[in-house]
């Protein structure tokens, strides 16, 4: 018996090259989570200073995101092509140095510029930890991935935090020069660290007429959803739409040159994971949302009120994700995703409730922190059960189109949450809770929406590379 065991633990220990990958790539998705979280929450206070109306504020973010959807399908060629730790080292160095640019910034039309350059050093970085991980981690992905994903929860957990402290004893600059440490570090130990891209690269062709199609196409789509309640929204979107379109009639006439094999979405085993990613990350940008104003314009809480309370979600997942190695083993991909889903659906039921009744900031933090377990478990196993049967070769690409169906979410799931609003609350109007009904309604939708995108995952997996 103690030999059995003794086996099955040796069968289970994680390599420590698998850990060494973990750190480098938590330390990178940490930087540009905490990133974005401090630039979300200073907005205001950044175009205060450089004495910008909101609407041109705004484009701080909206420019890092754009940038963001016009480089992401280059990820998996440039994978190929350069390899992954090359492209890594360029990206998070980069990535740094226009941190740097940010905080020099003079006036807002500087630091807009210097935003969208580091949107497009994002759109390289931001899907590396799952490809890196899902080549190195195999049967253990989800062990791993729990792990390396706990330190990018703690930026909407303790970024409103950072944020106040860094604009309470200094100027708006250090909200971006915060970033040079952490990149000094990241870009060290990946040099150190990450194993040399040797006999894994591919020389593609670049597909120019793909790249040509597809990242317009995605810009568009995403600056469509942001605008959608206004009348160039409509225009952007069928301009997107169609330019997508014909990305897929490109890649399908010529497969084995295509920026993106858009054949992956034909095979079960990744589409339904994929279109689980899409509703789930959607979910969590559109609780936010939903739920933010809720709280600060329905409720009439303050604004660190209302953060507090926000990160009880964050917290949740927290805890979901450590355990999700024990939990995947157990319970399956299935199994878990599934009833994650349900558990963050029905801890949304309180809010509706509330809309029509008195508020309660007790039954109100329960309710985001069950969410917050229900989400975290569900992301992990749809990225595992994706990865499941993707050779390793294939990886690049797949996460690649895995990263833009996740991304794509957050847009899509925010505008139909800012529509149930819009049609309940004037324009005029500071709300009322019971007018936050529509909103929480359609959040529910979305929540359905994953439920059932989640019963459809295989109930285990099994990788490429196991014998």
């Amino acid at each position: 018996m103690s030999g059995a065991r003794r086996d099955r633990a040796c069968a289970s220990r994680i390599p420590p090259s698998v850990w060494k990958v973990a750190v480098v790539v938590s330390i990178g998705s940490f930087m540009a989570q905490m990133d974005s979280t401090l630039v979300n929450v200073s907005l205001a206070a950044i175009g205060h200073a450089l004495h910008s109306p909101i609407a041109t504020t705004q484009w701080i973010m909206s420019g890092y995101l754009l940038a963001m959807a016009l480089i992401l399908p280059l990820n998996g060629w440039l994978v190929d092509r350069i390899g992954a730790k090359r492209l890594y080292l360029f990206a998070f160095s980069t990535f740094t140095f226009a941190s740097v640019l940010c905080g020099a910034a003079q006036n807002m039309g500087e630091l807009i510029a210097a935003r969208v350059f580091q949107g497009l050093v994002a759109g390289l970085l931001a899907p590396m930890a799952q490809m890196m991980l899902g080549r190195v981690a195999g049967k253990n992905l989800e062990r791993v991935m729990g792990y390396a994903t706990l330190p990018i929860l703690l930026g909407p957990i303790f970024g409103p935090l950072l944020a106040g402290a860094v604009l309470a004893r200094a100027a708006w600059p250090w909200l971006f020069l915060i970033n040079v440490p952490v990149g000094i570090l990241g870009v060290t130990l990946a040099a150190r660290l990450l194993a040399p891209d040797a006999g894994q690269l591919q020389r593609r062709p670049f597909d120019f007429t793909g790249f040509a199609l597809i990242s317009p196409g995605l810009v568009a789509l995403v600056y469509g959803f942001q605008s959608a309640m206004h009348a160039e929204g409509a225009a952007f979107l069928l301009a997107g739409a169609a330019l997508l379109a014909a990305f897929v009639w490109h890649a399908l006439r010529h497969p084995t040159s295509a920026l993106i094999d858009v054949r992956l979405f034909a095979d079960r085993m990744f589409a339904v994971p994929a279109i689980t990613q899409f509703f789930a990350n959607g979910i969590m940008y559109g609780r936010q949302f939903a739920v933010a104003l809720y709280l600060i314009a329905g409720c009439g809480l303050s604004a660190a009120h209302a953060g507090w309370l926000l990160a009880a979600s964050g917290a949740g997942m927290m805890g979901s994700f450590a355990c999700m190695g024990f939990l995947t083993e157990r319970l399956g991909c299935r199994a878990l995703a599934a009833g994650g889903a349900l558990l963050a659906l029905c801890a949304t039921l309180p809010f509706l409730w509330m809309t029509g009744h008195a508020f309660s900031p007790g039954l109100a933090l329960a309710s985001l922190f069950i969410a917050g377990v229900g989400h975290g478990t569900i992301s992990i196993p749809s990225i595992s059960a994706a990865y499941a049967r993707m050779p390793k070769a294939r990886l690049p690409m797949a996460n690649t189109a895995l990263n833009i169906a996740q991304r794509m979410g957050g847009p899509v799931a925010t505008t139909l949450v800012a529509i149930a609003v819009s049609l309940a609350v004037p324009s005029s109007s500071a709300g009322e809770p019971r007018q936050f009904l529509q909103a929480f309604a359609a959040l529910c939708g979305l929540h359905m929406a994953c439920f059932t995108a989640a019963i459809l995952l295989p109930a285990s997996v099994r990788r490429a590379n196991e014998g």
